[in-house]
């Protein structure tokens, strides 16, 4: 999608897709944590968020304008949002207690699988399918993927609470500003500041990720079947280290893994900007595909320890919510970054939007590392 629109628009319409995106996340994943809560429904909201985000694509098999790219994108993101929140519960869940760290690195480096196998596809079909031919494609995939959410089995119990616009109402509002013991909860362990690390980091690397294609293929100077390569080294380093740091976070604990990947953010992008320094080809695609590979390894280690933080300290029934805030502290940076990556790159250029970005990164790290409190002692 961001090749797409940047052909057509400027620097700031393709970071304003990715704001819309996260701008979705932002706003729509505590309403969808609270519908898991109040219901204990996971399962079904699993199913039903995978077909609609599926169906919210589908006006782009028609036609792919700009505005109805963003537009979509937008929507797409309504739905994912619930099914992030509700999957990475089932996934802590199913691990319990003991082995949570590594069911959540199993998971996430099936995600992993997944993105390497779509980025190398859709960076080798992009030079011979049209826009809508494409999202066609994209479709497919997704009404698969959501077949296949029907075998999931939720290990959470069932809440049986009847679920009204009232009490909807109340529970989102009570977890975007808690007080009392939701309240308490942050301030005893951290995680009111981590989610505050989370949207400054975001802001670094949604920043990043929105544009950084274009930049690859404009400023770098690579072809779009190259770009696609690069951009699927990240996954596929995840593949191994998502389940790496997973075990890992078992034996050493969250907090570690948690400052190292909101850093590691900062120093990604100021990697990505070496990559204009030398003038021979392959040592510009070594450099970028270097990016990626910190980038893999920093992500794992943010989403491994975050995600097992957060299961650690939650209450059962507080569990949804918590990973929902999650997804708004990032979908917070993601809109924020994307907008201020798009002014500065238009402004100015990719390299220095990128090397301003990375700061916010180091101040998250600083910031988490003085306030969060280890939520896990290995045996």
């Amino acid at each position: 999608m961001a090749l797409y629109i940047g052909e057509q628009g400027s620097p700031f319409a393709v970071s304003l897709a990715y704001a819309a995106f996260s701008f979705g996340l932002f706003v729509f994943a505590p309403v969808w944590g609270a519908i898991a809560d109040i219901t204990g429904r996971r399962r079904a909201i699993l199913v039903g968020t995978a077909l609609l985000s599926t169906l919210a694509v589908a006006p782009l098999t028609v036609t792919a304008s700009v505005p109805l790219q963003i537009a979509c994108r937008g929507l797409f993101a309504v739905f994912t949002a619930g099914f992030q929140s509700v999957i990475l519960t089932i996934v802590s869940e199913s691990g319990g207690e003991s082995g949570r760290g590594r069911s959540i690195g199993f998971y996430s480096s099936a995600r992993s699988s997944g993105a390497i196998s779509g980025r190398l596809f859709v960076g080798y079909l992009v030079g011979l399918l049209v826009p809508t031919d494409l999202y066609l494609v994209v479709v497919g995939l997704g009404l698969a993927a959501t077949l296949l959410t029907l075998r999931v089995r939720d290990p959470t119990p069932p809440s049986g609470a009847t679920l009204t616009a009232g009490r909807l109402l109340r529970e989102v509002r009570s977890r975007l500003l808690p007080g009392g013991a939701r309240r308490e909860l942050f301030e005893r362990t951290g995680l009111g500041w981590l989610y505050v690390g989370i949207v400054l980091r975001n802001m670094t690397e949604k920043g990043f990720i929105s544009v950084v294609p274009v930049f690859l293929v404009a400023d770098v100077g690579l072809s779009n079947v190259v770009m696609g390569a690069v951009l699927a080294v990240s996954p596929a380093v995840r593949v191994v280290s998502m389940y790496g740091f997973g075990r890992l976070s078992d034996s050493i604990g969250r907090k570690k893994l948690i400052v190292g990947g909101l850093a590691g953010s900062g120093v990604q992008a100021l990697v990505a900007v070496l990559a204009l320094v030398p003038d021979g080809r392959l040592a510009r695609i070594g450099i970028s595909s270097t990016a990626f590979v910190v980038h893999a390894v920093t992500f794992s280690m943010l989403t491994v320890g975050t995600i097992a933080f957060v299961a650690d300290v939650a209450p059962v029934d507080r569990e949804s919510e918590l990973m929902g805030l999650r997804s708004t502290a990032r979908g917070l940076g993601g809109v924020l970054g994307p907008l201020v990556v798009g002014v500065l790159a238009t402004r100015f250029d990719y390299a220095t939007a990128f090397v301003c970005t990375s700061v916010l990164a180091f101040v998250a790290a600083g910031l988490v590392g003085r306030t969060l409190t280890e939520s896990f002692s290995p045996e």
